[in-house]
């Protein structure tokens, strides 16, 4: 709940509005039972209101159309000596007014001293989607720019900025004229953030359209919030809530693919984003095309598994509040949504749910270019791999062709769901696709048990599997081994065979050598989530004390907030490798939203990753608590557990985010905020496979009263290790 304050008591000086009746700004003064007026007009709205009263003139046709004003209406505004604001305005007194332009990477960023000491100067704002008129006027109170950041601009205001609010003299006794160059009253519809920025940016401005006025309460209620509050007393039921939400966010947001999605899908990949950050069209095609899109029509129905499903919602928010979707299907995500589908079948005894991760599963292994083409072909080096997603291009002509890229902890994932929809679903049907993925993926592991983070299809055909199954390659990074590490460890378990966990224990005693001066290259807090479930799982293997101090010293170093459970971000530039590969924060303005990167700024930024780190800790310290059955992990694993309840999204508005959990989560402010500067995650995505799967699948294990290892262990996998294993090891 936000709070601002302004007066309750009614005057013939009443605040006058001129905008539509569903206007935010207006509606939650109403709401709040403040004193206003409002008009359909700007001319009305002046020439109704009282002389030295306060007018706001609201962009009521914002983003497409700029307020239409002229020299007049300013003219009977200073006979009357009104104290007037105006957005997106058309015309300006002496002043001139560029074409409406659009942000793509740029955030809004206090450039004065003017909301001291509540904000202070360079302090970060989100005005999403955020179009406005070029003007250029001296000492603006807050700007657009590019800007690097978790709360404040780090590195200063660039050169290039834009001015967003500013005060500009009249002449004369007539008061300042109060100019928005966009549409700042529509802050609840387009979720600008974070909340307590624009709580004190409104009590400034309404305090300054009627200066002297009584104080009282005024609050409003977040279109898109997280479940519960910080202290909110939890229902009994809450976590068997939580999976059901979380499945249903497939459905609600189309996720799952349905035939009358089929077309939009099919459509070619196109790269235009000049067109979209210049033209205000917004019916026009998003810039990567039919990769990243509109959502699916809501009136369209979800399918049922048959076609699979979509990774889910880029991280930009739309002036309306809606975000765009990513349209592909990814082997990683299917598999994952499979194995938590049939799993929640399970659990709620959902016949449509088991029904829907059993087609999910059945597009994936049998019916998807992810598996089939050179990947089915038992003479090609790709036999048994699973490609990355089933589309030609990911984001555009002229890159990667999607069918043949390799990351191993993408087919990792792959392969746990998988796994998990066969337990739950009490099938083998994917049982020899299965051992030629964990065989495929063993033949590309190095003696020192690592894979290249990525593999392209030329290469490994130039090269041969031969080539990458002798490579003494390194890559000390959880984020790519460490799940490959769980399926070698949970494949030996069932097979016996010994090169599955000789290059697992290979990995990981490297990984561990190295710990914690060579870790971070993707992220210390993502490489310590990532290794608990492989150092779980060692101890099902390998029950020692040298590898239980391991798990212990990773799961203690993560540092989990006492107060809230979660697992904080960090960045640990003096202990570890951090910096030198993925994932780093941007060091210059220039740098944001360059490439893949934090969620924070620097170390103590109060924020959580839910799709790189605190998902993946989820899942593990399941394991850790059921193999050790020691409080510590227990424990750990309940906090997290009550966090990641609390923070699942709760939206009447936007019901495909309803159940949803976003990539980032300021725990201090306890809203939805990070720096948003990673390419392809920002802060606001929801991924179907890394974060909506893991956390659901947890939840489920957890009602059932059991670990991933104990409810797959009676696969009966084992009974296609010899036939697959003569097949893509002959000479051995």
């Amino acid at each position: 709940m936000i709070m601002l304050y302004f007066s309750s008591c009614s005057s013939t000086n009443d605040l006058i509005l001129s905008c539509q009746k569903d206007n935010d700004l207006y509606m939650t003064l109403k709401e709040n039972k403040i004193a206003c007026r409002r008009y359909n007009s700007p001319e009305k709205a002046i020439r109704k209101a009282d002389k030295g009263s306060g007018v706001m003139i609201l962009a009521d046709n914002y983003p497409y159309q700029t307020t239409e004003l002229d020299a007049s209406l300013f003219e009977k505004a200073k006979e009357k000596n009104l104290r007037l604001y105006v957005e997106f305005p058309s015309y300006l007194p002496d002043i001139e007014i560029g074409t409406p332009r659009g942000t793509y990477w740029e955030r809004a960023v206090i450039s004065s001293e003017a909301f001291a000491p509540e904000l202070q100067k360079l302090r970060i704002l989100a005005i999403h989607d955020c179009r406005f008129v070029p003007i250029e006027v001296e000492n603006p109170d807050i700007v657009i720019a590019r800007v690097a950041g978790f709360d404040s601009a780090v590195f200063g205001l660039p050169k290039e900025k834009f001015p967003v609010l500013v005060r500009i003299p009249q002449t004369g006794n007539h008061e300042d004229l109060l100019v928005s160059t966009t549409k700042l009253s529509q802050f609840i519809t387009a979720r600008y953030a974070p909340n307590d920025a624009w709580m004190a940016i409104w009590n400034n401005i309404l305090k300054w359209m009627q200066p002297g006025r009584a104080v009282s309460e005024l609050k409003w209620t977040a279109r898109v919030r997280p479940s519960y509050g910080m202290n909110e007393s939890l229902p009994d039921d809450v976590e068997r809530q939580t999976i059901k939400r979380g499945v249903d966010w497939y459905f609600n947001s189309k996720t799952v693919v349905s035939p009358s999605m089929v077309e939009q899908y099919d459509k070619p990949a196109t790269r235009d984003e000049s067109a979209w950050l210049t033209d205000p069209d917004l019916t026009k095609d998003w810039p990567f095309g039919s990769r990243i899109n509109f959502m699916p029509d809501e009136n369209m129905p979800a399918g049922e598994g048959s076609l699979g499903i979509m990774e889910g919602f880029d991280a930009k928010i739309f002036y309306n509040g809606t975000q765009p979707y990513r349209w592909s299907r990814r082997g990683d995500c299917n598999g994952e949504a499979a194995g938590l589908m049939a799993l929640a079948g399970v659990v709620l005894n959902n016949p449509e749910y088991t029904k829907v991760g059993g087609n999910i599963g059945d597009w994936l292994y049998f019916n998807s270019m992810i598996s089939l083409g050179d990947r089915a072909n038992p003479e090609h080096p790709a036999y048994g791999l699973l490609g990355w997603t089933d589309i030609p291009q990911y984001m555009g002509p002229g890159t990667m062709n999607c069918y043949e890229v390799y990351y191993g902890d993408d087919q990792a994932r792959n392969m746990l769901g998988m796994i998990l929809a066969g337990a739950a679903l009490k099938t083998n049907r994917y049982d020899e696709r299965l051992m030629k993925g964990l065989l495929g993926n063993l033949r590309i592991t190095g003696l020192t048990g690592f894979q290249p983070d990525r593999i392209d299809q030329h290469h490994l055909v130039r090269n041969g599997w031969q080539f990458y199954h002798y490579l003494n390659t390194v890559s000390y990074s959880g984020n790519f081994q460490a799940y490959l590490w769980a399926c070698f460890l949970w494949a030996y378990h069932q097979t016996g065979y010994d090169l599955f966990l000789h290059r697992a224990k290979a990995g990981i005693y490297r990984m561990m050598d190295g710990y914690p001066i060579r870790w971070g290259v993707t992220g210390v807090q993502m490489d310590r989530s990532r290794m608990i479930l492989p150092l779980a799982w060692l101890l099902r293997i390998e029950d020692t004390p040298e590898h239980r101090a391991w798990l212990r010293t990773v799961v203690a170093d993560l540092k989990q907030d006492e107060k809230t459970g979660t697992i904080p971000e960090r960045i640990e530039p003096e202990t570890s490798n951090y910096g030198r590969g993925h994932y780093k924060s941007p060091q210059s303005n220039e740098e944001y939203g360059t490439t893949e990167a934090s969620i924070i700024q620097s170390d103590g930024d109060p924020c959580c990753d839910l799709l790189y780190a605190t998902n993946f800790a989820f899942a593990g310290l399941r394991e850790a608590a059921a193999v050790t059955n020691d409080k510590f992990y227990i424990d750990a694993e309940n906090k997290l557990a009550k966090f990641l309840c609390r923070v699942q999204i709760r939206s009447e508005a936007h019901p495909e985010l309803d159940g949803g959990w976003f990539r980032a989560f300021d725990y201090n402010r306890w809203e939805y905020w990070a720096s948003s500067t990673d390419a392809g995650w920002g802060a606001w995505c929801i991924e179907s496979g890394w974060s909506q799967s893991w956390i659901a699948i947890t939840f489920a294990l957890r009602q059932l009263n059991t670990s991933f290892w104990d409810i797959t262990s009676n696969s009966n996998i084992r009974k296609n290790f010899e036939s697959v294993h003569r097949q893509m090891f002959p000479v051995q």
